[in-house]
């Protein structure tokens, strides 16, 4: 059989290629600090869990739901308002089935084939998946460390701007780990009402900044409602990756051609998650607080650690994430991971794997307790792999 040219858009997953050598590791006995995908290890709050297990419970919660339940698009819309001062409506919000879903299926509903489309570079791997999936060509617009691994969308060329039908911007960054302000998210706008560009942001991380700061919304930003949707997450606030839950919420044009998409290819999120969703968003957010301090904690236990031997990893500000440099005597990011899980156990995640720019770094996830973070420093140290 010849299977559709589209598959040669994609490389191997990585994420399957590291896991794999990491079975075999184990296999034979060796430890292994797993640091590679980014899925929280911290509990899901009781009230969320008894939420889903009593509307599981009810036998008509596992037919078809068709529909976002109202009570639940009310629930997005306290919280935003809560949390982050923006005013929306349930004609502004669709859910879907986590922001990789989401981020994966939109450009179906923005873009024609052959649309430019504007990427950050490095950048999580599905914004580009979900341009190639549309047909679009992505323009990749750089963060780099001169920028504080920031968008300067000064350096987007007028010409590549008129052409361009969307922007992804993420911030907290993954992988980069940099946080946006309110000066940065202000010239996105203008940008992007200048040249008639709809900004998609990832709201994965607002939850998860250090050393003080704040992260809302790019939509709180004024202006940004009439250029922006963003991917609002319950995954990494709340510690439910795996019930997949996000919604989209901004501009209700957008939201409409989202829903229509969406519409014929599932037939709504389960009653259960719904009712669990619910819950988190209507529910206690000190334990929120509180895991973010701990994540600040296992920053400061990765990054000190390595400054500490001789490895000159910049602090995260953000994200659950870590982005470090190569150690001068290697170049290519895949080859070091393989040598540094051998060598040590520590598994992480290629740079080369976020998109050009990304080469020359690795990306940790900050999914292990300080404990064992510590360890996983001392077995770097021990392994040689520095020297």
């Amino acid at each position: 059989m010849e299977f559709s040219k589209r598959l040669d858009l994609f490389g191997e997953e990585i994420f399957a290629a590291l896991n794999s050598r990491k079975v075999e590791l184990e296999a034979q006995g060796q430890k292994i600090y797993n640091m590679s995908v980014g899925t929280p290890d911290f509990e899901t709050a009781p009230h969320i869990k008894q939420a889903l297990l009593d509307a599981a419970a009810v036998q008509d919660n596992w037919k078809y739901s068709l529909r976002d339940l109202p009570e639940l698009l009310e629930a997005v819309c306290a919280y935003y308002a809560r949390r982050y001062q923006v005013s929306v409506t349930p004609a502004q919000i669709a859910s879907c089935y986590g922001s990789q879903d989401g981020i994966g299926h939109i450009g179906l509903a923005l873009c024609n084939e052959g649309d430019t489309v504007l990427l950050p570079t490095p950048c999580y791997p599905v914004f580009i998946a979900g341009s190639l999936l549309c047909g679009a060509k992505p323009w990749y617009y750089p963060m780099t460390k001169e920028t504080g691994f920031l968008p300067n969308v000064a350096e987007i060329p007028e010409e590549i701007a008129k052409q361009a039908k969307y922007m992804i911007v993420s911030l907290p960054a993954n992988p980069l780990g940099s946080v946006g302000s309110p000066e940065v998210y202000a010239e996105i706008v203008a940008f992007a009402k200048k040249y008639d560009i709809l900004v998609i942001h990832d709201n994965a991380y607002s939850d998860i900044v250090f050393d003080g700061r704040t992260c809302g919304s790019f939509l709180s930003v004024p202006g940004a409602m009439d250029v922006g949707v963003e991917f609002f997450s319950l995954s990494k606030s709340f510690n439910m990756t795996g019930a997949r839950v996000s919604f989209l919420v901004g501009r209700s044009d957008v939201i409409a051609a989202f829903k229509k998409i969406r519409s014929q290819i599932d037939f709504g999120m389960f009653l259960p998650v719904q009712k669990a969703a619910i819950a988190a968003l209507t529910g206690p957010t000190d334990l929120v607080q509180a895991q973010c301090a701990q994540y600040q904690a296992r920053r400061d236990a990765l990054c000190g650690g390595l400054r500490g031997i001789g490895w000159d990893v910049p602090d995260s500000h953000g994200s659950m994430f870590v982005w470090a440099p190569l150690p001068p005597r290697y170049q290519n990011s895949m080859a070091f991971c393989l040598e540094l899980v051998e060598k040590s156990g520590v598994l992480c995640t290629p740079g080369s794997s976020f998109g050009p720019l990304g080469e020359g770094y690795v990306r940790f996830a900050l999914t292990q307790r300080v404990e064992e973070i510590q360890k996983a420093v001392a077995a770097i140290a021990a392994s040689g792999i520095l020297a």
